[in-house]
């Protein structure tokens, strides 16, 4: 009896331990870190030449990539649809998804899209096939997901995440975090410099055309605007404006892409109330008076901006009016792109210019369906000829929820001109 009672023990202590092994096992399968690559099955479509006008309406916010793909993301996941001017969101071409970490940003140029993940971690991928092209350990950010429900944050103003051309060519890739800042070849995810920065007094938000990171650094005094090369991370310039407070901010226009390869910087934060700009090239900035109104954008040395309902180019570096237009109204610009300004005016209609000239590209109402024009925009981007802008519902709460701050379950707007 003895004897038998022991092994009945035995037994349920082993039964025990494999149910305590199992439970383990599954827990570990389901918590532990892992990659999920759900490559395309498909071959990679061909350029589409879209009709302009609205292409249709989007739950997520789109990048536009080659010409031939939508890439989004979400909290865990980066994904890509096609083709380009599809009017709704379809089954994914390719997925890449992580767990436990949440996406902080993308980028892409050319066929590779590389994403930030809150542990630090940069994954690029190609976009013909949604295959791992390399990873590299970068600067960890200073938080993971941040967007609201469209993922605008991240793929069209990704924080921390910049693109630039350095003097021999090469595209860098700079990731910015609170404590270090680093670049990486974007061909290999090589990386070629790092620094210790302290985060808590400075930020990082812009490159130029030229191949240096912009940063404004309020831990010293003065406040400083610092100029350092995407290729070895060396400080090359310090611009010190007169009259700048803590407060000072720096917006770069004339982009090429995502505040990366930028021509011109516009600041705030002075003690008289005015602003400032410059333009930024290989040299010292160059002040572009023309560049301290806010809201205006540049492309090449043509400033274009919007006062009095009347829409105006001027020389960036004289002042000098070259076109001005008086028939949009109270039209706002919207978005920009080598080559073309989105405005949009009070009845919602877009209308692309040529900045160059004033001429215009095309109008039309950005509407579809039955949906309307009672709506205030929201984020927007501009790249490869398309438009896309989030629609908010009026009149716009900030702090409210996703339901209540979006206009509808399909957002996004996007439109080619």
């Amino acid at each position: 009896m003895t004897v038998a009672k022991g092994r009945r023990g035995v037994a349920m202590a082993l039964a025990a331990l494999v149910g305590v092994a199992a439970v383990a096992f599954v827990v570990h399968r389901v918590l532990a870190p892992a990659a999920v690559e759900t490559p395309a099955h498909a071959a990679y479509p061909g350029a589409v030449t879209p009709a302009i006008g609205v292409v249709g309406r989007l739950p997520a916010a789109p990048l536009i990539v080659d010409g031939r793909l939508r890439v989004y993301a979400a909290t865990r996941q980066v994904y890509a649809d096609q083709p380009a001017d599809s009017r709704n969101r379809v089954t994914p071409y390719w997925s890449y998804r992580r767990w436990p970490a949440e996406v902080s940003g993308v980028v892409a140029d050319g066929t590779t899209v590389v994403s930030r993940w809150s542990d630090g971690k940069l994954v690029a991928l190609d976009a013909r096939t949604g295959r791992l092209a390399w990873q590299a350990d970068g600067p960890e950010p200073a938080a993971g997901w941040t967007a609201r429900r469209t993922g605008a944050g991240t793929v069209w103003a990704p924080p921390g995440l910049f693109l630039a051309r350095a003097a021999d060519g090469r595209t860098v890739l700079v990731a910015a975090g609170p404590e270090r800042v680093a670049g990486f070849a974007f061909a290999d995810g090589r990386r070629l410099w790092s620094a210790d920065v302290d985060g808590g007094c400075r930020d990082e938000v812009a490159t130029t055309s030229a191949g240096r990171l912009v940063a404004v650094d309020r831990c010293a005094t003065p406040v400083a605007v610092e100029f350092r090369d995407v290729a070895t991370g060396m400080p090359t310039t310090r611009l010190t404006p007169a009259g700048a407070t803590a407060d000072l901010t720096v917006t770069p226009v004339g982009c090429v892409s995502l505040r990366s390869r930028c021509r011109g910087l516009h600041a705030e934060g002075f003690a008289d109330g005015a602003g400032r700009g410059w333009l930024v090239g290989a040299g010292e900035p160059v002040a572009a008076p023309a560049l301290d109104q806010a809201g205006a954008e540049l492309d090449g040395d043509r400033v274009v901006g919007t006062a009095g309902g009347v829409v105006t180019a001027r020389s960036a570096r004289t002042g000098e009016e070259l076109w001005r237009r008086a028939d949009l109204g109270a039209a706002r610009i919207l978005a920009v792109q080598p080559g073309r300004v989105h405005l949009l005016t009070e009845a919602r209609d877009l209308v692309t210019l040529d900045p160059r000239t004033g001429a215009q590209r095309s109008r039309f109402r950005l509407e579809v369906g039955r949906d309307g024009i009672g709506w205030a925009p929201g984020l927007a981007y501009a790249g490869g000829g398309y438009v896309a802008v989030e629609r908010l519902r009026e009149p716009v709460a900030p702090d409210a929820d996703d339901q209540r701050y979006f206009l509808m379950s399909e957002p996004v707007l996007l439109a080619a001109t």
